[in-house]
């Protein structure tokens, strides 16, 4: 995927996007709540908002991007004929993300993008414990490959 969003433009972009919506409906920026409302049907809620606007900006990505890429071992295994694979297993693996955050009471965009923002001190573990995973996960995949 070459023509990502340059990370100096989206950076900035988000983080106002949690600025505002704290300061304009006193609401956190979070893809948990996105996912409860809408199982809610509660459309009415910004939340329920953004999961759609989640979901529409990916197919309107996947329409104009030519092959489907970058999904590691994902389109690496499945090309071709098969690439129709692809969209159901993303499909399944964004629902079962989004149970499985609102299972722990919260995700790592709630967390790291609203929680941090208000200093709460759980956020900020969490946030931590996301990182140093992550890195140390790395790590170990970097010396077993």
């Amino acid at each position: 995927m070459d023509d990502q969003l340059a990370w100096y433009v989206g950076g900035p972009v988000l983080g106002l996007c949690v600025v505002a919506l704290r300061w304009l409906l006193n609401e956190r920026l979070g893809a948990t709540r996105a996912w409860a409302d809408a199982v809610a049907a509660r459309f009415g809620s910004v939340h329920a908002w953004l999961l759609v606007g989640l979901i529409f900006g990916g197919v309107v990505f996947g329409l104009v991007a030519s092959p489907l890429d970058g999904y590691g071992w994902l389109t690496d295994t499945f090309t071709g004929g098969t690439q129709w694979v692809i969209v159901p297993v993303l499909i399944v693996s964004g629902a079962l993300i989004g149970y499985g955050a609102r299972l722990a009471s919260g995700c790592t965009s709630g967390n790291g993008l609203s929680g941090n923002a208000a200093l709460s001190p759980a956020s900020l573990v969490a946030t931590g414990t996301f990182f140093g995973t992550a890195i140390a996960v790395s790590f170990a995949i970097e010396a077993v490959i």
